[in-house]
């Protein structure tokens, strides 16, 4: 099983652990915002994720498992929710000399929320009137449910390293599948995943994933054992190449 990506790892180093994962090649030099939803659900003592499989076709992670998430779009700033993030999780997004503004943590917040519904078919919320004029949101319009943002934890950041077609700043959240209020049969309306299931998070950690997931993996399991509730303003790891060498901070 290919490992996780440590602390130190040169330009080279990361570039071939992560060939797999990503078109090579002369990219933006500022990368967008994205955000990740990594759904937890606890039997008997064990602790299982939702994950799918990306289509072979795509240029970013093609094949790979990964989790629902991806870019934050403008309208995702536009819509009303029916709970907020725990400040203790904003202060974590805005805070570290990141440029967020806590609208703009918001609604990378939310833009996890809505991959999850547009990439798997279920809806975070709570049953409740919502409107938006998004065509992004007509799920949650449809079936009345108002995103809600309190269930969500910050428990990763990672921007992809230079000399990718494309580079994302990925906001990693948990959050338990109890949060979820419509599991749609049919899936979510976008085809951008498939074999999606829930899978132990060891046996996940052993399937064709990538580097970073991994990595965020190990992190996730660790603080699920040392923090089984995930309690809000923990610390988060963040992961970005700085002068050459791939760095693990801590937010």
């Amino acid at each position: 099983m290919p490992g996780r990506i440590k602390d130190g790892l040169t330009r080279a180093e990361v570039d071939a652990a992560e060939s797999r994962d990503f078109a090579l090649g002369p990219g933006p030099l500022r990368p967008r915002d994205a955000a990740t939803l990594i759904l937890i659900d606890k039997r008997k003592g064990e602790h299982f994720v939702l994950m799918g499989r990306r289509h072979r076709r795509h240029a970013f992670m093609p094949g790979r498992f990964v989790f629902p998430g991806g870019r934050t779009d403008p309208s995702d700033s536009r819509v009303a929710v029916a709970t907020n993030l725990h400040p203790a999780e904003e202060a974590k997004l805005v805070g570290h000399g990141a440029c967020v503004t806590a609208t703009r943590a918001r609604a990378i917040a939310l833009s996890a929320i809505r991959e999850t519904y547009e990439e798997a078919g279920l809806l975070l919320g709570r049953r409740m009137p919502f409107a938006s004029r998004s065509p992004h949101w007509q799920g949650f319009v449809e079936h009345r449910i108002g995103p809600a943002l309190d269930g969500l934890r910050f428990v990763a950041r990672a921007i992809t390293p230079p000399g990718r077609v494309r580079r994302f700043d990925t906001r990693f959240f948990a959050a338990w599948r109890s949060e979820v209020a419509v599991e749609l049969d049919q899936g979510g309306p976008t085809d951008e995943l498939e074999e999606i299931s829930w899978i132990p998070i060891r046996e996940a950690m052993e399937f064709e994933i990538p580097a970073i997931t991994r990595t965020v993996l190990g992190e996730l399991e660790e603080r699920l054992s040392a923090d089984g509730a995930l309690s809000p303003g923990h610390p988060v790891p963040f992961y970005s190449m700085r002068q050459g060498r791939f760095q693990r901070a801590v937010l």
